[in-house]
């Protein structure tokens, strides 16, 4: 039992709060819930996590940019036949990272926010994410690891309800 101004530990005889003075009129148990625990962290890991895919998309972009829209001036590039498919290609690759970046940068803002709809496309971006060895499989494992079971699902309504 805890205290419900302090939150410190209470002897269940306690009439008050060893810690704050308060007189004990309501106890209160905390119960460990691992999405209240871990969504905060889920959220700026998807941040930061993004960031780094929005600098690779940029990258990706001003390299088939620079290189490839200019490659009949380069003397030994590759073929102009082949220029002409290659830099569009590449820009699109670019413009799909930065489409990855935008999602988990919704999934990580909407989960600071408590969002409704923020599991469910932390949950999508988290098995996306699975697919990018080392660091997106290990966010994508932790990420669903605090979202996907059946009682995370009723803690995070929880806790958007209560935000």
């Amino acid at each position: 039992m805890f205290c419900d101004q302090c939150g410190a530990q209470l002897q269940s005889a306690e009439p008050r709060c060893g810690r704050c003075g308060k007189t004990v009129l309501g106890l209160i148990e905390l119960r460990r819930s691992r999405v209240r625990e871990h969504v905060r962290l889920v959220g700026i890991l998807w941040m930061a996590y993004s960031a780094l895919y929005v600098v690779a998309g940029i990258v990706v972009i001003v390299v088939a940019q620079k290189i490839f829209g200019h490659v009949i001036h380069i003397p030994n590039g590759p073929p102009p036949e082949v220029a002409v498919w290659l830099q569009p290609l590449i820009t699109f690759v670019g413009w799909l990272i930065l489409a990855k970046a935008a999602a988990g940068f919704l999934a990580g803002w909407g989960l600071l926010q408590r969002a409704d709809w923020a599991r469910t496309v932390a949950m999508v971006v988290g098995f996306v994410a699975l697919l990018s060895v080392p660091l997106g499989t290990a966010l994508g494992i932790y990420t669903l690891w605090v979202l996907l079971p059946r009682q995370s699902d009723d803690e995070y309504k929880a806790l958007a309800q209560a935000a």
